[in-house]
């Protein structure tokens, strides 16, 4: 691979009647990202247990399995789910997926069956991979085995495509409900990448055979920071570290000392329970160097105590801005910036264009967009929150100060974000009026000091029910994380606003009003 291959010289590029900022040297297939792994050999690429694969057999797996998804009749544009927790054979099975330019589907692991069934009629899937402790949770559907030791017939892999042709699909949450498809190009992930490599120096043809991290990834795969992770890390030659099952802070920090980890990406709620952890005054911690906070806001009190709360350690703590229809992260802050603006999400990245929308209140306005990262569409959705020009809506609210920097205020979207995870208001109250009894819901987040924020729950029911009898019946309705937590009941309908629709402003307000001076309902 040459430097012209991923040069840094930045052109206007016409995408679909839209002007994007693009390089003008440029990969144009993700499968050239990991003809990447060949310069790293028997080193460790991922480790999980005693497990550890090298990129030499990642590569081998990798044509395994593409091979196998080719005799199995999988074609370019063929959507193809991945449904499993994070492990060696995902990252395979998502490598196979697009290098065949199939469509890599990521499924949420944590998904109840009914919400798997709802994204597989949108997606409409040419085959799923499923991890086996999941099948139970999958209707009928062509499966295929969660990993492959022989390819089976001789066949060949189709040639590479164009840039803008579909690589991924990642469900992201939005005020309407239900998880949203969001579907990117190959164009999409490795301008994201590009742009990471370029400001920090990593593109193929900077780093050597010194090049290289052991890093821990604790967030999910089939978010798109787990995405951004496996990418970049064929390029640098990075060793991911991942733990076996859910996140649990005395493992993360046995990892850091067993792997002398130096890089750790994680949502805050697990950055903060890894510092209020009492082994993280035990642990040999030295080896950690720089950790990047996403997923959810990091506020100045936690970059503090991050800085403080692990004894030997002195972190680079690296911010950022981003959502999963832009492609991840579109903004950038590093160690110096988050010491110098605490609270600020950095600047925009070399090819992001960004601009404040005009404020009815005269306090911030919304967040605008444009990038050659940005999705191309929602699937089975009506609503494009890109507008002709490309500039896309975030549903955000900031500033950009003097410098440049972007200051991300508030949502105009009526999401939660528990511990990295977004959960739509809509989609829970919807599963709880399909419940007996319950006549209206409002659901809103409260403050939580470990996760960020907590899911609460306002209820209108004649006979307030038990708050665990209707956590047992959601279950089944509801990813764990989106169950509420905090109930508040009542007997009398919800106030109304003017046009007859419940105030819902009035009801959250009262609602966390009786949950913080009470705590009324809190279980």
């Amino acid at each position: 691979m040459t430097a012209r291959t991923w040069g840094t010289e930045i052109d206007v590029v016409v995408v679909r009647g839209r002007s994007y900022r693009m390089y003008v040297d440029r990969p144009t297939a993700i499968r050239e990202v990991l003809e990447l792994a060949q310069r790293w050999g028997d080193r460790p690429h991922v480790a999980q247990g005693e497990r550890v694969f090298t990129f030499d057999q990642l590569r081998a797996a990798v044509d395994i399995r593409a091979r196998d998804l080719v005799a199995r009749g999988v074609r370019p544009g063929d959507r193809v789910v991945i449904l499993g927790w994070n492990s060696p054979e995902w990252i395979i099975n998502f490598w196979a997926v697009v290098c065949v330019r199939g469509v890599a589907v990521l499924a949420n692991a944590w998904w109840s069956s009914k919400e798997i069934g709802e994204a597989f009629e949108r997606v409409k899937p040419k085959l799923v991979l499923v991890d086996e402790r999941l099948v139970n949770r999958v209707g009928s559907v062509p499966l295929a085995p969660w990993s492959v030791a022989d390819a089976g017939a001789d066949v060949q892999l189709p040639p590479d495509g164009d840039e803008n042709d579909d690589a991924v699909v990642i469900f992201t949450s939005g005020t309407s409900g239900r998880p949203k498809a969001a579907l990117l190009s190959h164009r999409s992930l490795l301008a994201g990448l590009q742009m990471l490599l370029h400001i920090t120096r990593r593109l193929p043809h900077q780093v050597d055979e010194t090049s290289g991290q052991t890093a821990l990834h604790t967030g999910p795969m089939f978010h798109i920071g787990g995405v951004q992770t496996l990418l970049r890390s064929v390029v640098v030659g990075d060793t991911l570290i991942m733990p076996v099952g859910r996140f649990d802070a005395a493992e993360a920090l046995r990892l850091i000392e067993k792997w002398r980890i130096s890089r750790w990406s994680a949502v805050p709620t697990m950055l903060k329970r890894a510092i209020e952890h009492p082994d993280a005054q035990i642990r040999d911690l030295s080896s950690l160097r720089a950790l990047t906070v996403g997923g959810a806001a990091a506020h100045p009190e936690l970059l503090d105590r991050i800085r403080t709360g692990l004894p030997g350690v002195t972190p680079r703590i690296v911010t950022g801005f981003g959502l999963t229809e832009n492609g991840g992260q579109g903004f950038a802050a590093s160690g110096a910036d988050t010491v110098a603006r605490p609270g600020a999400v950095g600047r925009p990245l070399p090819c992001v264009e960004v601009r404040i929308g005009e404020s009815k209140d005269g306090a911030e306005g919304e967040i605008l967009i444009r990038s050659p990262t940005q999705m191309t569409t929602y699937l089975g959705e009506n609503i494009d929150p890109i507008d002709a020009e490309g500039w896309l809506s975030t549903g955000d609210l900031g500033r950009i100060d003097e410098d440049g920097h972007l200051w991300v205020t508030g949502r105009s979207k009526d999401l939660i974000i528990r511990g990295g995870e977004n959960i739509a208001p809509a989609a829970v109250e919807r599963a709880l009026l399909r419940l007996a009894g319950v006549e209206d819901a409002v659901v809103f987040g409260v403050a939580d000091p470990d996760l960020g924020e907590e899911v609460a729950a306002a209820v209108v029911a004649p006979n307030a029910p038990d708050p665990e009898t209707l956590r047992a019946k959601l279950r089944g309705e509801l990813a764990s994380f989106a169950i509420p937590r905090h109930w508040l009941f009542q007997s009398e309908p919800f106030p109304e606003n003017h046009a007859g629709k419940v105030d819902r402003a009035a009801v959250v307000a009262s609602a966390r009003e009786c949950l913080a001076q009470a705590r009324v309902g809190i279980t």
